[in-house]
């Protein structure tokens, strides 16, 4: 018995050594590194994102065959914001069979292991003619999909956010180690330092480019109640009984003014007026775009200039990074299922999968409606302007309490041990 276990082991690391010797294309072909599959996903994912957009944006005039169709009446239910959806519920059915042709997988050079590194023909025919078919579905059908991409979406965000968090987290316990504790104080007080600087400073940017005016009140309170939240996660974080330090509040405090400030931002109309060069208002106004933004450009308080307005470079460059954002967090956040286990096992062998494939495809699967309500603005009825994402009130209230959100899950990370270990000694007391 512990000869044949010892002649499988053997097996499977000769398996893992010629998959590693072999070229990259060999590797695709064949199947035998999970790793490069992803990247593979990853730009199937990318391809659906682009094909989202030129349906939405250059639909009516580039796919007039479509218009054909019984089910499109007139181009009317395919094109625009439910061609968005149509093209979302392809990729998310796609993500959702290899889910479900995936999960629970843990090991190498299984069946199931092998369709999810490789198969590529059948699995891109498959995910070409999900995709295809969607434009056939009825629109009632679609219009199902798409409050159900709400929904979906908010999970897309709940996951992500988890990630980010216990990223940092882990980070900051990292740090404070015994091991790092002595070693690396300078460099944590340097860098909680640079990051509660630029938090500061962030609020202090966004109280002078976003509340022109007293009346301004949602964005006043939204900045304010940023600067209130950045308080109470440093005060949770030094408490004696948590002792979390002030690395961790101080990367949060980064994330959160990034979301309030991806909310209410749209165009920096203040910033014309401050720098009067061109060299120096270009740069700032690329700075502006560059990052999300979601309040509508026709509030008072976030006017839209007409140097702003043209579907210009900065315009271009700025949607194109967005979208690669979307892929790049789809994809960091797929191979991130540890953060999610409650019991994490450090111990690994060597012929086991390096990530989990199904949390993967059920995180590309969310991704995919996450895109689609971007691209429409969370609302399927909002007609988008070409070259823009993420834009609209819905878009600004999702960010607002997504990082509320993230503030709550924040403080509860640092302050459930704590809470499980008092009532674990009330019980052992009893």
């Amino acid at each position: 018995m512990d000869s044949s276990e010892e002649g499988d082991n053997n097996e499977r690391s000769r398996r893992v050594t010629a998959a590693a010797d072999e070229s990259w294309f060999s590797q695709f072909r064949n199947g035998s590194n999970p790793w490069m599959a992803r990247y593979v996903y990853g730009l199937m994912f990318l391809a659906v994102n682009m094909l989202a957009w030129a349906v939405r944006d250059y639909g009516r005039t580039a796919l007039t065959e479509m218009k054909r169709l019984k089910e499109c009446r007139g181009g009317k239910d395919c094109l625009g914001a439910e061609g968005v959806l149509r093209v979302s519920l392809g990729c998310f059915t796609f993500y959702v069979i290899m889910f479900l042709s995936t999960v629970g997988t843990s090991k190498l050079h299984r069946p199931r292991e092998q369709w999810h590194s490789g198969w590529w023909i059948s699995k891109i025919c498959l995910w070409a003619v999900l995709i295809i078919l969607s434009f056939l579905v009825p629109p009632a059908f679609i219009g199902v999909y798409g409050e159900m991409a709400h929904f979906g979406a908010g999970v897309f965000l709940l996951i992500q956010l988890v990630s980010i968090i216990s990223f940092i987290t882990w980070l900051n316990d990292f740090f404070m180690s015994e091991k790092c504790a002595d070693r690396c104080y300078i460099h944590v007080m340097f860098f909680a330092t640079i990051s509660y600087v630029i938090s500061i400073a962030g609020i202090i940017m966004m109280y002078i480019w976003y509340v022109p005016q007293p009346s301004c009140l949602l964005n006043i309170f939204f900045i304010t109640w940023t600067l209130v939240l950045l308080q109470v996660m440093t005060s949770v974080s030094l408490h004696p009984k948590v002792n979390a330090g002030v690395l961790a509040p101080g990367l949060m405090g980064l994330y959160i003014v990034f979301s309030c400030w991806c909310a209410i931002r749209r165009y920096c109309p203040s910033l014309h007026k401050l720098h009067r060069n061109y060299q120096a208002e270009a740069v700032m106004n690329f700075i502006c775009v560059v990052l999300l933004h979601s309040e509508p450009p026709e509030e008072s308080c976030n006017k839209k200039t007409a140097a702003a307005a043209k579907a210009d470079w900065l315009t271009i460059i700025s949607f194109v990074i967005a979208v690669l954002t979307i892929v790049i967090a789809t994809f960091s956040t797929g191979i991130d299922s540890k953060c999610f286990q409650f019991r994490k096992d450090d111990k690994q062998e060597e012929d086991d999968v390096p990530y989990g494939y199904g949390f993967f495809h059920f995180v590309f699967a969310t991704g995919a409606m996450y895109f689609a309500m971007l691209l429409i603005g969370w609302n399927s009825h909002h007609a988008m302007r070409k070259w823009t994402i993420d834009v609209g009130w819905t878009s600004t209230w999702v960010r607002i309490v997504n990082e509320w959100l993230a503030v709550c899950v924040y403080i509860w990370i640092v302050v459930a041990p704590i809470v499980w270990k008092s009532r674990r000694g009330a019980s052992d007391a009893a």
